[in-house]
């Protein structure tokens, strides 16, 4: 929903076509218009079969095809349905389980806090104030639903003609799941991040505030309190240096001052932020009259109000419908296609009745009467024979059932036999081929030999010891060169592409290039380990330096069976003369699992 733009006669300022890769409609919403794209995904215009405009994005199908993503997606869609506030744009429809996840929001017809600065500059104060006042609101009731927005910055935040709107929120969290967000696909803004989320730290409702007090400064200053440029340089500052405040009106500086504070506890709350705001508008109520924005934004908001008519011709076949998160104690709203979760899949093949001739299939036998179920297919694992409970017998009556019954039942019988040979002669064969076919036979026929008997048996050398770490701390890795962890000691050596195990690229990422090395981007918070390097599964091959901050870790698995678990402990700061991450190492050789065995 970032950058919801509609327009009329002035629709090429606030629209974009659809292209040719943008879908025509969405479980039955029908699009009119792109109205923007970001991180997560594209934001389409369409409508309601009322005529009400809705903004629907739709999520790019990399974070779709993670499956924690979606669980993540899913639970924050049934908690932004409960946020219901005066200054947030409510969610009334999504899906969390077709082949691309959406979620349809209220459109908001205004630009984004970051459109209207881009385009006129710098608010005058008691917009300011008024702004200001109205997100601390919406975060009262986003905080009150259990959700942290993580991504409160201009862009998520829209200007409508009776007060912001907050879109977005939870979203992030749901993003934090994937290892895309390690490997170059950005979901936060650095300029509008607190410092415990620049540190890899825990987050809470106070980094919101914190984002607050940023957007604060922004939008009566006209640019970040830390800056721009390079994420590692605007993130070094917001975790150790002091914001730009000088261009700050002195009536929004205490404000801004607390709101900022390195400390979340010492920041206020979103309660104390409006009665900050009322102190500084110098009386005790804040009013919003219609004119709250300037001339230039409110024409804007005219314009995108204008918002092309929906297309009445009824939308072309949809595919049966999807589950649907919903709102409790409800469904979710949906327009032509039901958002309800999908009805069991129907057996594969049905009863044959002397009525119905079966068609022949070359794969699955012609006859699959009811109480076998349905035939498997053909890749499926053969599956034991079990005999039939009584009360399924008794679904077979009549003349039919006294010639099929035992027919089927021997057939089955016999395949049972077949399986049974086929399994004993594959396990004959391996055994024979590692010299104890005589073991695998006698323990087969109950005797005592070794085998098969013997493998179930406790190995006498015990479980295979977990290898020793080795740390070595303060690593300065510079751009252009590479670490090997099966060195000692480990230190760095010239060249980012050669096959290394970890190389620090100019191109800003860390590349585990090596054959077969992977590595994971653990979550904020997340306890790195030996057993966790070993059981995360989240791979990649490249984390963007922009994704790292202080205190955050990576798992890093060899192609040679080592494991390294990487801590950012500083990266250089902009004025330095080489571009370096400062790491910790922590090598568990061969310590991968299986590595035994190499």
């Amino acid at each position: 929903m970032n950058g919801q733009r509609p327009g009329g006669d002035r629709a090429a300022a606030h629209f974009e076509p659809l292209g040719p890769d943008d879908p025509t409609t969405v479980a039955g919403y029908r699009l009119g218009a792109r109205l923007g794209a970001g991180g997560m995904g594209k934001v389409y215009l369409s409508h309601t079969p009322g005529g009400r405009p809705v903004a629907i994005k739709v999520i790019r199908p990399e974070f779709a095809e993670d499956p924690e993503f979606r669980r993540r997606f899913a639970q924050e869609i049934r908690s932004a349905q409960r946020v219901q506030g005066l200054y947030t744009a409510p969610v009334i429809d999504a899906d969390t389980y077709g082949p691309r996840p959406w979620l349809a929001t209220a459109y908001v017809p205004g630009p984004s806090l970051a459109t209207a600065v881009s385009a006129h500059g710098a608010l005058p104060l008691e917009t300011v104030l008024l702004l200001v006042a109205g997100i601390a609101e919406a975060l009262q009731v986003i905080h009150g639903a259990g959700i942290v927005h993580r991504d409160l910055k201009p862009s998520n935040v829209l200007l409508a003609s009776d007060g912001p709107r907050v879109i977005d929120f939870g979203i992030a969290h749901a993003a934090d799941a994937t290892s895309l967000t390690g490997s170059g696909v950005f979901v936060g803004t650095p300029s509008f991040m607190a410092p415990e989320q620049a540190s890899g730290r825990g987050v809470g409702p106070a980094t919101d505030v914190f984002a607050l007090g940023l957007i604060a400064a922004y939008a009566a200053v006209g640019a970040p309190p830390f800056g721009e440029g390079p994420s590692h340089g605007v993130l070094y500052r917001i975790v150790h240096e002091e914001p730009e405040l000088s261009g700050v009106p002195p009536r929004l500086s205490e404000l801004v001052i607390r709101c900022l504070a390195k400390d979340p506890a010492a920041r206020p709350s979103v309660a104390e932020v409006i009665a900050l705001c009322r102190t500084a508008n110098g009386s005790t109520m804040l009013r919003r009259p219609e004119d709250w924005l300037p001339a230039a934004v409110t024409a804007e908001i005219s314009a995108r109000s204008a918002a092309p008519a929906p297309d009445l011709t009824p939308p072309p076949p949809t595919h049966p419908p999807t589950a649907s998160a919903t709102a409790p104690g409800g469904a979710a709203y949906a327009p032509t296609t039901p958002s309800t979760p999908r009805p069991p899949a129907p057996p594969a093949t049905a009863p044959r009745t002397p009525s119905a001739p079966q068609p022949a299939h070359p794969s699955v036998s012609p006859y699959a009467p009811t109480q076998f179920g349905a035939a498997a297919p053909r890749s499926a694992a053969p599956v034991p024979f079990q005999p039939q409970h009584p009360q399924h017998t008794q679904q077979m009556t009549g003349p039919r059932a006294g010639r099929r019954g035992p027919a089927v039942l021997a057939a089955v019988l016999a395949l049972a036999v077949v399986g049974g040979a086929a399994v004993y002669g594959l396990t004959k064969g391996k055994d024979t081929g590692s010299g104890s076919g005589s073991g695998a036979s006698s323990s087969a026929s109950g005797g005592t030999g070794g085998g098969a008997g013997d493998a179930a048996k406790p190995s006498t050398g015990g479980a295979r010891p977990d290898p020793a770490p080795a740390d070595h701390k303060g690593v300065n890795l510079t751009a252009g060169y590479h670490l090997s962890l099966g060195e000692e000691p480990l230190r760095p050596q010239k060249g980012e592409d050669g096959g290394y195990e970890l190389s620090y690229d100019t191109g800003g990422y860390l590349d585990a290039e090596g054959r077969g090395g992977s590595m994971v981007l653990l979550d904020p918070g997340q306890e790195g380990s030996l057993a966790t390097c070993r059981t995360e599964t989240r791979f990649t091959q490249n984390v963007y330096v922009d994704k790292l901050g202080t205190g955050r870790q990576i798992c890093l698995t060899t192609g040679t069976g080592h494991l390294g678990l990487i801590t950012v402990r500083g990266i250089s700061p902009e004025d330095s003369p080489s571009t370096y991450l400062t790491l910790d190492v922590t090598v568990w050789r061969n310590g991968a699992a299986g590595s035994a065995s190499r």
